[in-house]
């Protein structure tokens, strides 16, 4: 089966929410979609021109400043209709998964390998780091009475990757203290 080209889904989901131009979908991938999908300019611009020739969206040059313009996408009904049969479809599998630190790890065969303890204590950082920005995410975004209800799909993601995180650093500790040096 050939493999669906999910980025286009993903331009259209965060159109359907407002008009953006190119600029700001970049800027979403480097904010909130960017903690669960990633893309890069080089990726969504071509996309961005292949929808508009499709009839998925349609741009409109916006005049920005007084000399600059800037041209921002809408989601057509061509575009709805693809996008909700998208929502309905089933997940055909997992991700794949790459994670370079899990791979040194397998190939660490002696648990006194001095290299070890450092990884972890980096891994241990960078999940920490990650945990501190997705909880003040959270606060930021669902700190109000009700504002969870408002945008319930994003609560949820959020959750998850809160919660992914916290399990994580839970099995990263307990794996640490199981290193020779730290018993």
């Amino acid at each position: 089966m050939a493999q669906k080209n999910t980025l286009r889904y993903v331009i259209l989901g965060l159109l359907s929410k407002e008009p953006m131009a190119g600029y700001d979908i970049k800027k979403a991938f480097e904010g909130e979609i960017g903690d669960f999908w990633y893309s890069n300019h080089s990726q969504i611009y071509p996309e961005l021109s292949r929808m508009e020739q499709e009839g998925f969206i349609v741009g409109h040059e916006e005049v920005v400043g007084s000399k600059l313009t800037k041209k921002k996408y809408t989601v057509t009904e061509a575009g709805k209709a693809l996008f909700n049969e998208w929502l309905a479809e089933s997940l055909s599998s997992l991700p794949p998964t790459r994670d370079e630190f899990a791979m040194k790890v397998y190939f660490m065969d002696s648990s006194e390998d001095p290299l070890l303890s450092a990884l972890f204590q980096e891994e241990i950082l960078r999940h920490e780091e990650k945990l501190d920005y997705l909880q003040s995410r959270w606060k930021a975004l669902f700190s109000e009475t009700g504002s969870e209800q408002t945008h319930f799909g994003h609560a949820l993601i959020l959750e998850r990757a809160i919660r992914r995180e916290q399990d994580l650093l839970a099995w990263l500790h307990e794996a640490y203290k199981r290193l020779p040096s730290k018993k």
